[in-house]
Order: structure tokens, then sequence, then C-alpha cells
């Protein structure tokens, strides 16, 4: 089971806030709001995106990396996996 399941409601509400803030500039910028308005909305997306990734990539690490029991297999693909998102994130 993955680690997301747990956690599954709490982060499916941050991505439907997430959503509505999408919405939120796509009507802004329909409605001609100014455009630092729209910066500060956009700027607002751009920091619950990077929480979002900061809450995922603790919970892989929690459960992929660090956590007592997995083989040193396990520990490799998990490190793998985590480097790689971090890598295209961070692009």
């Amino acid at each position: 089971m993955s680690h997301t399941h747990a956690d599954k409601d709490q982060l499916l509400a941050r991505t439907r806030r997430i959503a509505g803030q999408i919405a939120a500039i796509e009507r802004a910028i329909a409605g001609e709001a100014g455009c630092a308005a729209i910066l500060h909305q956009v700027a607002g997306v751009r920091g619950a995106i990077a929480g979002l990734m900061d809450e995922l990539v603790a919970e892989h690490m929690q459960s992929h990396v660090v956590a007592p029991g997995l083989s040193d297999a396990e520990r490799a693909q998990g490190g793998d996996e985590l480097l790689a998102a971090i890598r295209r994130y961070a692009k």
C-alpha cells in the first residue's frame, strides 16, 4: 500500500485548494485583473505546490528510504525515485 493512501484525504484537500487557486488565476486573467494581483496569485500557487512537494518528499523518504526493515535494494530504489523526482521538480 502506498504511503499516500494513509494521508489521501489531506493530500486531496491540498490539491483541491491548489486547483481552486488556479481557477482564481484563470478568472482574474479573463476578467482583466491587474497584473500585480495576478502575480501574487501565481506566487501563492507556487508556494502551495512547493508545500505539497515538501510533504510528498518527506513521506516518500520516511516510507521508502529510511523506514526500518527495508532491504538495501528497496532503500536504493526509494532513493533513486526520490532523486529523479527532485531533479525533475528543480528544472
